[in-house]
């Protein structure tokens, strides 16, 4: 099992490093607009789930390379500030379509409650490209830039039953109903387990909710729920349910009694692993994420030829390689 697990992180990290922000060419999808005009500068809008986690500050300052990269580009980024809040996500959406801006690169807060507004914004000429978490709609979008969450999740169980010995209590914190990318993370993780008979999931049905605040309670009420003895491992599937959970463990003096792997990273989560509080953080790529986004749709609405769907990669990042540079590249993304 350690080989499997050692080639197929091997693949993920390639996956993840090569290209940068390079342009892929697989599975194609014709351009239906005409390109613009010569000396036109192109204004599209960026809307983040939300605004103030480390990973969409990293997006953010992937867009904001597109845009020095691409020649008359203008990016107008504009997001929620808490990852619950759909109706303001949807009016934004609907802002945006009025003020003819001429592309959205858009990372869903939800996969249905977004499906209106992308439709008419197809419906106005106006293109979108999905980032992040998918939309339920697939022909309502141009291409879809992200992390292969489900292979994320995998990998995140596989570390986890590594560090285990294959035995012990499990529990799953989820993040939130309706988020596609946390749902394909928490199917992924919990489709592995089911491969780990010497596993037990004791809780995967609690939410942590939208921000490190809900999660806290949630996280807090979980280890009150399993004391010492009756939980051996957590995961959590993104940066603010594993930070809650974090602090959750720190306060009840079981920080490196219980073996924890997390989704995403943050100077606080960083910190843990390099000290042995946390196992293994499955590391994704937003600044690529959001300059793909945004040199996609560019792409597009200039006639050309988009791939339908680009995974920027995914890879478990831990105490043995953390010190390796490509590593260290991912660990400290750019931020905006």
């Amino acid at each position: 099992m350690r080989r499997g697990l050692m080639m197929l992180v091997a693949v993920a990290w390639m996956g993840l490093l090569a290209g940068g922000c390079a342009k892929e060419t697989d599975q194609p999808q014709a351009g239906d607009k005409p390109p613009t005009k010569a000396g036109k500068v192109l204004r599209i809008a960026v809307i983040p789930k939300g605004t103030t986690h480390e990973f969409w500050k990293s997006v953010h300052a992937g867009a904001k390379r597109a845009e020095k990269e691409l020649e008359g580009v203008r990016i107008d980024w504009q997001g929620p500030v808490r990852e619950d809040a759909r109706s303001e996500q949807v009016s934004l959406v609907e802002t945006f379509i009025q003020k003819r801006v001429d592309g959205i690169v858009l990372a869903p807060l939800d996969d249905k409650a977004l499906i209106a507004p992308v439709q008419q914004a197809k419906e106005a000429g106006i293109p979108v490209v999905i980032i992040d978490s998918d939309l339920a709609a697939p022909d309502a979008y141009v291409s879809f830039v992200a992390t292969d969450n489900y292979q994320g999740g995998v990998l995140g169980a596989r570390r986890l039953a590594s560090v285990l010995g294959d035995k012990g209590n499990v529990v799953l914190l989820r993040y939130q109903v309706g988020s596609a990318s946390t749902d394909n993370r928490e199917r992924g993780f919990l489709d592995e387990m089911a491969k780990h008979p010497g596993l037990k999931m004791v809780s995967s049905d609690q939410y942590a909710g939208a921000t490190a605040a809900d999660a806290m309670t949630v996280a807090q009420s979980l280890l009150v729920a399993f004391p010492e003895g009756k939980v051996d491992g957590i995961f959590c599937p993104n940066e603010s349910s594993a930070f809650a959970m974090l602090q959750a463990l720190s306060n009840a003096g079981r920080l490196g009694k219980v073996k924890y792997v997390a989704f995403d990273v943050s100077p606080q989560l960083l910190g843990a692993l390099r000290k042995g509080g946390i196992e293994g953080l499955v590391v994704q790529n937003p600044e690529r994420m959001g300059c793909e986004g945004v040199k996609m749709v560019v792409a597009h609405i200039r006639g050309e030829t988009v791939p339908k769907r680009i995974d920027t990669g995914v890879v478990v990042v831990t105490p043995e390689n953390l010190s390796d540079p490509e590593i260290e590249k991912l660990v400290h993304p750019p931020q905006e």
